[in-house]
């Protein structure tokens, strides 16, 4: 009788973690809905910011890696080896890992992350040769994004 109720409690458990999971829709909606603004792709987001050091727009992209789901840390692919470090501005958001490897589109504020010579440059502690309070692209440089609002899309 005991083996009778082991062996049956084996195969309950193993059909509930044999369950699939099912997919995130097309359509899904964490946090805010983006607004019907044209996103820029993500390895476009540089370009788009030009000198600027904060952006306000939507871009698209793939979600390489949740890093953190409560308050939905995330990386978007920017190409060519470049990642895009995305959080949610709203903490109470909670972001699935399932998402990883999905198109997504978010809407929110895009900030250069300045490196420790552009701050000393701001000081006033600048190399010779750089001239007051110009802002230079360096390939170093991060990009964060806030996120406002996320819908997946493929």
């Amino acid at each position: 009788m005991k083996k009778l109720a082991l062996l049956l409690l084996m195969l309950c458990s193993v059909q509930v973690f044999a369950q699939k999971r099912t997919p995130l829709p097309h359509g899904m909606v964490f946090g805010k809905m983006p607004k019907d603004i044209a996103p820029v792709p993500a390895a476009k987001i540089e370009s788009l910011m030009g000198g600027k050091i904060r952006q306000t727009t939507a871009i698209t992209g793939k979600i390489t890696k949740v890093i953190k789901e409560q308050g939905g840390w995330f990386n978007i692919d920017a190409g060519n080896g470049r990642v895009i470090e995305a959080h949610f501005a709203d903490y109470n958001v909670k972001l699935p890992k399932a998402i990883t490897g999905r198109t997504v589109i978010i809407e929110g504020v895009a900030q250069r992350q300045l490196i420790a010579d552009d701050a000393q440059h701001f000081a006033g502690d600048t190399v010779k040769g750089k001239k007051q309070h110009q802002v230079e692209v360096n390939p170093k440089d991060r990009i964060t994004f806030e996120v406002q609002g996320l819908m997946v899309d493929k």
